[in-house]
């Protein structure tokens, strides 16, 4: 049948019409995409200055990264730190005919339409180039609604464009594969190829190289941290794509496709991964430093951390933290396991307990609540409704359904922890604990907790005696007075003494932590004069001006206590403590430097020579002899140290003060909530809660050689005078007459007497003027 030219001619006209309008519609829609209406599009101008967000990197003090502060996890390197197998997968997966297409591939979108589409073919690519894909990455994509994704492809083409004009092919791969996204929040193939495999880009192997690009075509799906299986099939498909488009031989392929998929995953996350309290406090210092008018970028303004790429060196050593922080997880988490189970089912943080009741009420929740006017049941009923909830466990984290009252008696019974190890000569801090995990417990106890520091205050009450004046071989009864004069105050002893009518020598008493001697020595030295002693060797904060300080009723922090402790090992000046030594910008131009704030010269002395030597013996004879044998006993350390345990009232806080010749740390232990101690001293005391602590973690420095110059360090030999001073017996029998004018309720008039008729006797004594006096 003859179809009617009428009729031809009209569905004819009709669908050129059709044509004729789709295109002119597109033109339209691209031209006013063009000129702007959409959205601005990067003119050349912009695209010849682009300035992305750069993470400013932390370095440790070889320059090894620590972390870093970040929007986008982006850190860029050069071209030729690209290897070449690297530029190979990204070509033959996302693009290969890039060198030969100028930002957009008509063949390749010819060749998807009809291979992808038509024939289901994955093998054959995406339609996308490089070069597309960069401006997406640059730019990103705005909602347009139904035509979102049309508009976007026409800005990312106009973009391509003007991107392949002003740029190399080079050029574009060096800002493609320093921009491109990666999973886990990672930007950029320097950051990934740290992140995943702890290695820098010119590191990757041909298995490394294809697991990261293969993430490309969808970097949650192929994430090798959570879908490694998945991952590996990917690696093997963009190997396979090398080898067929000639990038690498049939044997290269086959020991590529046959390789584990072995990840070295790092975190760089503000609360996970490495030193997290020690970056957590770098970014405070940042903050404050980079407020100061001096360090302006080029353009007046502020750097900013997040954004301009800086560059942080510090004085972290990257190995001795990972030793600090394992020796910690290994003690803290027996120690919590013994913590629990001498408490039972009498421990304080359980429900309906004082201690929990009173820490419910400090809740913010609660205390919203408690305004709002509802009843105390209707508090509970409301606090009592579970939630999921990610908890800590020294098993590894939990998820579980659990309400805010089962969340909060969970984390009352945690112990925390600090550590902090600084370079007497320097300050430079090479260790630094802030707490057991960042994730739950982001209170620092370095920086930010003080605690009452128990019998580590001591050594600054013997410094304050000797310098005074007081012999080192003087001798002090160990016999509990009662202080009339401090609401008939009678401080005793941690443990009994076999035989009450000895006196003993100075050494002795600081070595085995003898309280009722710290407060005498105290009292004849002056506690003024010790408060003062305390200062000039670094500690900061307020010391009450009352007895009990003797037993270390202080609170300090562990950062002013290390402090203080390396002037014994410092020429008798205390370090100040230097977390960054300089700052650069993105260029690799210093921004602010602070290696030397630590000069010796014209630094005054906060004790003699012959003070910090004698101290120092005491303090040896602590760890040979004393509180802190165990060192020797349990751990067979046989470093040169001295140092000093602490344990405060009710068991609250164990402390342990590490010094080495060239190493000061100083270890704290307890629980956050300071109404809960240890059930014990047994437990508690600083031997059994902070040393050990110390102790592995000087084990495993012993273990590696690139630390002999701590752990084979020798103290200074002290002079013969020293010697001479300290050759004492360690203990002594009191006399009759001794006994007889002792009294077990001392006043300090009654001191002063006995002093002054005790005198009297030692001067006829030594003229021989008194017979009965003679030996």
């Amino acid at each position: 049948m003859k179809i009617p030219k009428l009729f031809k001619n009209k569905w004819a006209n009709h669908i050129g019409y059709l044509i004729l309008s789709l295109i002119l519609l597109f033109v339209g829609l691209y031209f006013s995409i063009y000129i702007g209406l959409w959205g601005k599009i990067p003119t050349s101008k912009d695209l010849s200055n682009l300035n992305q967000s750069q993470a400013t990197v932390v370095l440790d003090r070889n320059e090894a990264l620590i972390g870093k502060l970040y929007i986008y996890d982006r850190q860029p390197i050069d071209y030729n730190q690209f290897p070449q197998h690297l530029i190979d997968a990204l070509i033959a997966t996302e693009d290969t005919r890039f060198y030969e297409h100028n930002g957009i591939d008509n063949k390749s979108l010819a060749r998807v339409f009809f291979k992808t589409l038509l024939m289901s073919d994955e093998t054959s690519g995406g339609g996308s180039t490089i070069t597309l894909q960069l401006a997406k990455n640059l730019f990103g994509r705005e909602n347009y609604g139904s035509f979102g994704i049309i508009i976007n492809k026409i800005k990312e083409s106009i973009v391509a464009k003007r991107l392949e004009d002003l740029y190399s092919k080079q050029e574009i791969l060096n800002l493609y594969l320093n921009t491109v996204p990666f999973p886990d929040n990672t930007y950029g193939i320097e950051s990934a190829a740290k992140k995943f495999f702890n290695v820098t880009t010119s590191q990757l192997t041909i298995p490394q190289s294809a697991t990261l690009i293969g993430t490309l075509k969808a970097n949650h799906s192929y994430n090798p941290r959570l879908f490694p299986e998945r991952s590996k099939a990917r690696r093997d498909l963009v190997i396979d794509l090398m080898n067929k488009q000639g990038f690498i031989s049939d044997e290269e392929a086959s020991i590529a496709t046959e390789s584990e998929l072995e990840l070295d995953y790092h975190h760089y996350a503000p609360n996970q991964g490495l030193a997290p309290y020690f970056r957590a406090e770098i970014k405070k210092q940042l903050d404050s430093i980079l407020q100061n008018p001096d360090y302006k970028n080029p353009n007046g303004e502020t750097y900013n951390v997040f954004r301009d790429g800086l560059k942080v060196y510090t004085t972290l050593d990257n190995t001795m933290q990972r030793y600090a922080e394992e020796a910690m997880r290994e003690h803290m988490s027996n120690l919590q396991a013994t913590y629990e189970k001498a408490y039972g089912k009498r421990a304080p943080w359980l429900k309906n307990k004082a201690v929990y009741e009173a820490a419910k009420k400090r809740l913010k929740v609660y205390k919203k609540l408690k305004t709002s006017g509802i009843s105390e049941k209707a508090i509970n009923d409301s606090l009592s409704k579970p939630k999921s909830l990610e908890l800590f466990s020294w098993d590894g984290t939990i998820m579980e359904s659990v309400s805010t009252l089962d969340s909060l008696e969970h984390f009352l019974k945690f112990l925390n922890a600090g550590l902090i190890s600084l370079e007497p000569s320097s300050g430079a801090i090479r260790a630094y604990v802030g707490g057991i995990d960042y994730r739950f417990f982001q209170y620092d106890h370095v920086s930010q907790s003080k605690r009452q520091v128990g019998s580590t205050f001591k050594p600054f009450v013997y410094t304050a005696a000797l310098e005074n004046g007081m012999d080192p071989c003087a001798y002090f009864s160990v016999k509990p007075v009662t202080y009339t004069d401090v609401d008939d105050w009678t401080p005793t002893n941690a443990s009994e003494i076999d035989d009450e009518d000895i006196d003993y020598s100075l050494e002795y008493a600081l070595s085995n932590s003898i309280n009722t001697i710290a407060v005498k020595v105290l009292y004849e030295t002056g506690i003024d004069k010790t408060i003062e002693q305390a200062y000039k060797m670094g500690i900061k904060s307020t010391i009450e001006n009352v007895p009990s300080i003797a037993l270390g009723s202080a609170n300090l922090s562990l950062l002013e206590m290390a402090s203080a402790y390396s002037s014994f090992v410092n020429s008798s000046m205390p370090s100040t403590p230097i977390f960054i030594t300089k700052i650069e910008d993105k260029n690799g131009n210093i921004i602010a430097s602070f290696e030397d704030l630590n000069p010796k010269i014209n630094q005054e002395k906060a004790f003699s020579d012959e003070t910090r030597q004698t101290m120092l013996e005491f303090m040896k004879a602590t760890v040979n002899s004393g509180t802190a044998q165990r060192l020797r006993t349990s751990y067979k350390l046989n470093n040169n140290i001295a140092g000093k345990t602490g344990t405060t009232q009710d068991n609250k806080d164990g402390w342990f003060a590490a010094i080495m010749p060239n190493l000061v740390t100083v270890v704290w232990v307890g629980n956050d909530n300071q109404q809960i101690g240890f059930s014990s001293t047994s437990i508690g005391q600083g031997a059994n809660s902070a040393l050990p602590i110390f102790a592995k973690y000087l084990q495993k420095l012993n273990n590696d050689s690139k630390f002999r110059t701590i752990t084979h360090a020798e103290f200074e030999t002290p002079r013969d005078d020293v010697l001479n001073n300290l050759d004492c017996e360690q203990s002594k029998k009191e006399s009759f007459l001794e006994r007889l004018f002792r009294s077990d309720s001392d006043s300090k008039e009654f001191r002063k007497k006995r002093k002054g008729i005790f005198d009297w006797l030692k001067k006829k004594k030594e003229d021989n003027s008194d017979s009965r006096f003679n030996p």
